[in-house]
């Protein structure tokens, strides 16, 4: 089949770290009085009926079943399946010994039901739909050996990928992959998303995310706050107010763009027009001498103004209501003495490319209405470490970053990241797509 974009489809906004999902779990089974047996089986019907719903023509599946909680989720999805007159396919790794007993159960029921075990670890080549029950959330360490082999023979076989709860091998708090993970077509989460699924691999794994609170009651969550929280266009559009009609550009801010070295001024005319077109009543730049001239060849709107030192901009702060600086600053004297000048002022800033490279090699600058926006690379100059340790915990980055620098902190990537002051959650979200991978980019998000 056919592999499907990653997609969102009418998600809750609270984002949970895995440790507080099995204890809403608990708090469901011991104060609510839900048995465990009964959360197991509304979990996997519920996997099964977003599986038929988007594969209604499926005929064979092949259910991959661990000995957690996770595969006796998949031990009721196969049942399911086999009384929908399905082929079905079991192919269980781990010591049977070792399954919890709610697990044992559904994999009994599976017997009774008439169903059979793979005797081998071969995914049938006829299954039109895999289904991943191997590791669920409690994974934290590398996938190896049998897990891993049959992850990737799973990943090679043309049919899509139904993974229950997570992606098997996908930390669920960080959203990095352990080795080696499912590349799911669909996810179906239960009680409360993991966090981890919307940033770093989390992103290209998960693919279309569904979700099922399985008939948990709402008082279940107030006992745990969300560790953070998604953010998407549609819930903000409806926040933006209709321009009136007696409108001037006066009423829309002005904002005075800072960047361009000699051989970079495409960065700060991307950044510049980009203010434009999101609406900002006047746009000023303020740009280096050598091709100030031209920089506005083509977008006359934008008001250029030739820099040689930063004594030369006072005008142009004092006249700004807001301010970017960093595309194209580059590292030069110039460029840090720009950045000083920006830093003394007190008006709203973003900070973003050299004007973060610029902030790294120095002592920490702390400016309470600037926002940051650095990718994983400039976020790790910042930081003082390597791009890995960036990437390995994304919300644990964001929020050093926070800590250090105050503001806002925006960690681009796939599933950016918005770290806020105080103590709110961390944002995170769900849109942006790999088009967005291309240079220039940046600057216009700035």
């Amino acid at each position: 089949m056919q592999r499907i974009m990653p997609a969102i489809e009418q998600l809750p906004y609270a984002l949970y770290r895995a440790e507080q999902v099995r204890r809403l779990d608990q708090i469901a089974i011991q104060v609510q009085g839900i048995p465990s047996t009964e959360l197991m089986q509304r979990a996997g019907a519920a996997c099964y009926r977003q599986l038929r719903k988007r594969w209604p023509a499926c005929r064979h599946i092949t259910v991959l079943c661990g000995v957690g909680n996770n595969g006796g989720d998949g031990f009721v999805v196969a049942t399911h399946a086999r009384r929908d007159g399905l082929q079905v396919q079991l192919i269980q790794l781990g010591d049977i010994n070792r399954m919890s007993a709610t697990s044992s159960l559904m994999r009994d029921a599976y017997s009774r039901a008439g169903g059979h075990f793979s005797e081998n670890l071969e995914i049938d080549a006829q299954a039109d739909i895999i289904v991943d029950a191997l590791l669920g959330t409690g994974m934290d360490r590398p996938v190896e050996g049998y897990w891993s082999k049959l992850i990737d023979e799973a990943n090679k076989h043309p049919a899509a990928v139904v993974a229950v709860d997570i992606p098997s091998g996908l930390h669920a708090d960080k959203g990095i992959a352990l080795g080696n993970a499912i590349q799911a077509d669909m996810s179906v989460s239960f009680i409360g998303l993991k966090q981890g699924m919307f940033t770093g691999d989390g992103r290209a794994l998960s693919g279309e995310i569904r979700f099922d609170a399985l008939s948990v009651p709402a008082s279940v969550y107030a006992a745990e706050i969300l560790s953070a929280r998604r953010i998407e266009w549609a819930r903000f559009a409806a926040q933006l107010s209709r321009r009136p009609d007696n409108s001037h550009k006066g009423d829309f801010g002005h904002v005075l763009a800072v960047g361009g070295a000699p051989g970079m001024s495409g960065a700060i005319r991307l950044c510049a027009e980009a203010a434009l077109r999101a609406g900002a009543g006047m746009v000023s730049v303020a740009t280096h001498t050598e091709h100030a001239a031209c920089l506005n060849a083509g977008r006359p709107e934008l008001m250029v103004q030739g820099v040689r030192q930063a004594d030369e901009m006072d005008d142009l702060l004092r006249a700004a209501s807001v301010i970017v600086i960093g595309p194209g600053l580059g590292l030069s004297d110039w460029g840090e003495s720009l950045l000083n000048k920006v830093l003394a002022s007190n008006l709203p800033l973003v900070v973003d490319a050299d004007g973060l490279n610029l902030l790294g090699s120095r002592q920490v600058v702390q400016h309470p209405h600037c926002v940051l926006t650095p990718h994983p690379g400039e976020a790790a100059r910042l930081l003082g470490c390597d791009v890995e340790a960036v990437q390995e915990d994304r919300f644990a980055a964001a929020t050093e970053l926070q800590r250090r620098y105050a503001g806002v902190v925006v960690l681009k990537g796939a599933g950016t990241l918005v770290a806020l002051p105080g103590s709110k959650p961390p944002a995170v979200c769900s849109q942006g797509n790999p088009g967005m991978a291309t240079a220039g980019m940046g600057d216009v998000l700035a």
